[in-house]
């Protein structure tokens, strides 16, 4: 999942890439109905179309020649997030389902674990060892990359696997999935970003509709 979200933020940048995260509720859900017998009700379907329809409203766009509607974002980044979040949602179940009462942070450390033998035969079969070493050497990247891992798979992850033991996944991925309205002021004020109304209005439909499916 964060293989394919950070490509994502590459392509198309950190703050759509977070509002097509906002997914991960409903693809939770709908994998708590099969897997753990979770039930989806009529509110809750409704708010998964709420949902589609906010993520909708900013990744489409009208062209002003020939008025058809099309994507006003690259295929491909579109799609690394919507991976992404896919294995966001799946790797948030399975974490509740093998975890049980083991301690969240030792959990969290396994997954890390996990991670590092994934990335290592990744970057091993894309021969990209070449440009891990470049990296390592960016002092400035590795300054807001070990900042980012502390307040992420760290801090983020342990926290939200501490909040799966108490409530249901489905209600973790909601509070969880209010980054898009979070990211907004991030990105005007720290990347310039001009942000559009119609992507401010995108997000905050969005997060309503997810609140919706686990009220």
């Amino acid at each position: 999942g964060d293989l394919f979200l950070f490509q994502a933020f590459v392509v198309i940048g950190s703050r759509i890439s977070m509002l097509i995260m906002s997914v991960v509720p409903p693809i939770t859900a709908i994998t708590g109905y099969f897997l753990m017998g979770e039930r989806i009700t009529l509110l809750s379907a409704v708010g998964m179309f709420i949902t589609i329809s906010g993520i909708t409203l900013v990744i489409l766009s009208r062209s002003t020649d020939d008025k058809k509607i099309r994507l006003s974002h690259p295929v491909k980044g579109l799609t690394y997030a919507f991976i992404g979040a896919l294995g966001q949602a799946l790797g948030l179940v399975f974490s509740k389902l093998g975890m049980g009462s083991y301690n969240p942070f030792a959990a969290t450390q396994i997954r890390v674990i996990a991670a590092i033998i994934g990335f290592v035969i990744v970057i091993t079969v894309s021969k990209n060892w070449g440009k891990l070493g470049a990296a390592i050497k960016d002092q400035r990247a590795m300054k807001f990359i070990s900042l980012g891992s502390f307040f992420g798979p760290f801090l983020g992850v342990s926290f939200s696997l501490i909040a799966v033991q108490h409530t249901t996944t489905g209600i973790v991925s909601t509070i969880t999935s209010i980054s898009p309205i979070l990211i907004i002021p991030v990105s005007i004020l720290m990347f310039k970003e001009k942000v559009l109304k119609k992507e401010i209005l995108g997000a905050f439909i969005t997060i309503a509709g997810v609140a919706m499916l686990f009220l």
